[in-house]
């Protein structure tokens, strides 16, 4: 498993663009990075995963340089809504019976982590 690390606090002003870099330097061709935060008293969330691409939906953004070797979370519009601890995990892919990949990601395997405040 690729380890992962994050700064271990960011600050971030109210409605201004949030990054959140992770680097992943040992990531291996069919790992994908995974995106999960987690809000004070309430069980993980999940964000965002990609693979080689960058991605976007409707809560973040996840940049992926060429190499894979790091990657940057992009939380837009950032709010107090937005304070959580942010966890980056590197994993491999798994297929499910449907023919589907179906990343195993379980946020209790993190190495490092983010409190975005």
């Amino acid at each position: 498993d690729a380890k992962t690390t994050q700064p271990t606090s960011m600050d971030c002003a109210e409605g201004r663009a949030a990054n959140l870099p992770c680097n992943h330097s040992t990531i291996s061709g069919n790992e994908y990075i995974h995106w999960y935060r987690q809000i004070h008293s309430q069980g993980p969330q999940y964000v965002i995963h990609g693979l080689k691409n960058n991605e976007t939906n409707a809560m973040a953004s996840l940049i992926i340089t060429e190499d894979r070797n790091s990657s940057v979370l992009i939380l837009p519009h950032a709010t107090l809504r937005d304070t959580a601890v942010y966890y980056c995990i590197v994993r491999v892919a798994r297929w499910d019976r449907w023919g589907c990949t179906c990343a195993i990601s379980p946020w209790w395997q993190v190495r490092r982590r983010v409190a975005f405040i």
